[in-house]
């Protein structure tokens, strides 16, 4: 009797799994649905509205005009609106490679002296643009760049006079020093970042190649910068997204200028959209600079990722 009792039990029991089972991951998405709904809602419908708006004309207010493809033959043959990604591209080298490349170096030093007080100032200080509003960061390096201000004092003061100039204002220097903004903003969430990488790998490899003679460059060069490929990777990924939809600095400090010296994507999509009224093109440029944005992020990621396995 205990055997066929057992037998229809079994049955009974997987039924009763697979009843529970539907209705748990029906309650799952319940829960999650709220926060579905608001991305849904802000996220890929404004983005699925401005692929729309890109394919035609339309000033934001009146009946909007289908053009097909003119906003995107426009973006490419237009040499001032194919200049503003230019710009971007060369913010990059600023944004990305100087942070990277410095914070590489200063982590390295920190974590050498990674027992004094000095170190734990250094991260504090280095961090602090993190903690800064950008418009407030902007704001004070306007003033620090400005004709009478501190870097033009400092330079008189040394006997480079000659070098004084209206930093922010000057064609030539206008974009670079805004680059040097955006690495004085970067350099300390990298500096972090790589320290936190460093702090990971195991010392014994430390001791080991240095029981084989090998120097500072060689310890940094074949055990720091491997152990680092993914902290690296990050670095690079957030700072060039940085740098290709860079706003708020270049707004506050130049709004663009002198001339078109310093417009890039994000500004040039503000002012195409709310003074030029010309929606549809905005849109193209926006549609064009995410695409960008994909690919210059999507091999960072594979790279960093194929480096892990």
């Amino acid at each position: 009797m205990a055997g066929p009792l057992a037998a229809t039990a079994e049955p009974a029991k997987e039924r009763g799994r697979c009843t529970r089972r539907p209705r748990s991951a029906w309650l799952g998405w319940l829960f999650a649905l709220p926060a579905v709904v608001v991305y849904l809602t802000f996220v890929i419908r404004p983005l699925l509205l401005t692929v729309q708006y890109s394919f035609y004309d339309w000033n934001g207010i009146g009946a909007a005009k289908w053009i097909g493809l003119d906003n995107y033959v426009r973006l490419f043959t237009d040499s001032e609106l194919s200049a503003t990604i230019l710009h971007a591209f060369e913010l990059i080298l600023f944004f990305s490679f100087v942070p990277v490349l410095l914070g590489l170096a200063v982590a390295a030093t920190i974590r050498q002296i990674a027992q004094s007080r000095l170190a734990l100032v250094a991260r504090t200080v280095l961090f602090l643009p993190q903690v800064i509003p950008l418009v407030a960061a902007g704001i004070m390096w306007t003033w620090l760049l400005s004709t009478t201000g501190l870097i033009n004092q400092l330079l008189s003061a040394i006997g480079l006079g000659s070098l004084t100039r209206a930093w922010l204002g000057d064609f030539g220097t206008a974009l670079p020093a805004v680059g040097v903004i955006g690495a004085w903003v970067q350099i300390g969430l990298c500096t972090l970042l790589l320290l936190a990488g460093m702090s990971k790998i195991d010392n014994s490899l430390y001791e080991a190649a240095r029981l084989d003679g090998a120097g500072p460059f060689r310890e940094f060069r074949s055990i720091t910068l491997p152990g680092l490929r993914q902290e690296i990777g990050v670095c690079v990924t957030v700072t060039v997204i940085s740098a290709l939809a860079s706003f708020d600095i270049i707004y506050v400090s130049t709004q663009g200028g002198p001339g078109n010296a310093t417009m890039v994507p994000g500004l040039e999509i503000y002012y195409l959209a709310f003074a030029e009224r010309e929606v549809g093109m905005a849109s193209a440029l926006a549609v064009a600079l995410t695409v960008l944005v994909l690919l210059c992020v999507l091999p960072i990621q594979r790279l960093t990722r194929d480096g892990t396995r």
